[in-house]
């Protein structure tokens, strides 16, 4: 066999010199404060028993998808779920991708063309990055949250088709958007808006729709990303958007034409989880009275200012240095609290942090135990 690429091999040289090199973890049974699971379906033996029996009582064959959908994989299944995700989201159409990954991608890449221009939030995740670097458009970030600066961007691009691209809770700090001015600014210049509702799937909501269609602005919003394998617990993820936005997905993206489609268990399993969602206010209700319980938490402790402002499950609390947030983060598993480091590269220098992931199963002692332990390793 041949020796690995000594150019490959010093980049990661330069990850370990930095303390930066990403390893696989193993499962812990710590108190989960770092899972996107935040109403817990993941683990749900009510949506995983309700799943089998769905598949036995409507009896669909259970050996898997054998190809593209646009071949032989595009089983019954799909079309009763993606009428239940378009029902529940108020949205014309759904089109399920097989993960978040594959949905930015193949939008991105495929939906803006050349001559148009794409206008991104800064801190927008790495699979939208990702798509609009296979896109023929051009592309500018602009500032986080900053809709002066987008539209100043706007104003210089007269005449042009323009989608803008943001989401609805970000993933790595947790803050949303004030999505009533993006849509204003949208609106006004007719650009196309794009939202990615990854971390708010579960989370906003009265029956955790998201933060478009809890703020009523489903209308005003050209498409949206809803990602399963959070808030829901399960894989893949479905494109929201006009009877004619599916059919052009369905024709020109890469991602969705030359791929595999889900097994009919993947496909009953979103189904079911979209049922459950349905009828668990319990859990998001208690979810949310973490997210309260943890920010009052918090300013007790004198921790407000290290953290940055969020309502959403995601608390992100800024400890500069790869060495100093992960010690911490160390310092916290050991006693008991799955805690995760987010290091640069993955954020810029100089913002590394604990990124504290809020369930509806933590309980307040755990909560209140978490930013003690926390308070006592930074001070």
């Amino acid at each position: 066999m041949k020796h690995f690429p000594e150019n490959l091999s010093a980049k990661l040289e330069i990850r370990k010199q930095n303390n930066a090199l990403r390893k696989l973890p193993l499962s812990s049974k710590r108190i989960d404060f770092s899972s996107n699971d935040y109403l817990g379906f993941s683990q749900s033996e009510i949506i995983f028993n309700h799943t089998h029996e769905y598949l036995i009582t409507n009896n669909v064959i259970q050996n898997g998808a054998t190809g593209s959908r646009l071949l032989s994989g595009n089983h019954k299944l799909y079309q009763e779920t993606e009428n239940c995700i378009a029902s529940f989201h108020q949205s014309e159409t759904a089109l399920i991708f097989n993960s978040g990954y594959n949905a930015n991608i193949g939008f991105f890449s495929a939906v803006p063309q050349k001559g148009d221009l794409i206008l991104y939030d800064e801190l927008c995740h790495a699979s939208i990055r990702d798509g609009i670097q296979l896109s023929k458009a051009k592309a500018y970030k602009f500032n986080h949250n900053d809709f002066e600066d987008l539209e100043n961007l706007i104003l210089r691009n007269p005449n042009t088709i323009i989608y803008i691209v943001t989401e609805s809770v970000f993933s790595m700090d947790g803050d949303c958007p004030n999505l009533e001015e993006l849509v204003s600014v949208s609106t006004k210049h007719n650009c196309y808006l794009v939202v990615d509702e990854a971390h708010a799937l579960g989370v906003f909501g009265s029956i955790g729709e998201g933060l478009v269609q809890m703020l009523g602005l489903q209308e005003h919003v050209f498409a949206r990303i809803m990602t399963f394998g959070k808030g829901l617990g399960c894989h893949g993820a479905a494109v929201l958007g006009s009877n004619e936005l599916r059919e052009y997905l369905i024709n020109f993206v890469r991602s969705f034409i030359y791929t595999t489609g889900l097994s009919p268990h993947s496909v009953a399993a979103i189904l079911v989880a979209y049922q459950h969602l349905e009828i668990d206010s319990a859990s998001i209700s208690k979810l949310r009275e973490n997210i309260i319980f943890f920010n009052q938490e918090k300013h007790f402790l004198g921790l407000k200012p290290m953290f940055v402002r969020s309502k959403s499950a995601i608390q992100s609390a800024i400890i500069p240095g790869n060495e100093r947030v992960k010690t911490i983060a160390s310092q916290l598993q050991e006693k008991g609290f799955d805690v995760k480091a987010i290091l640069s590269p993955t954020v810029p220098e100089g913002q590394e942090r604990l990124r504290i992931c809020l369930h509806s199963y933590n309980s307040q002692e755990e909560i209140s135990e978490v930013l003690r332990l926390l308070c006592t390793f930074l001070f």
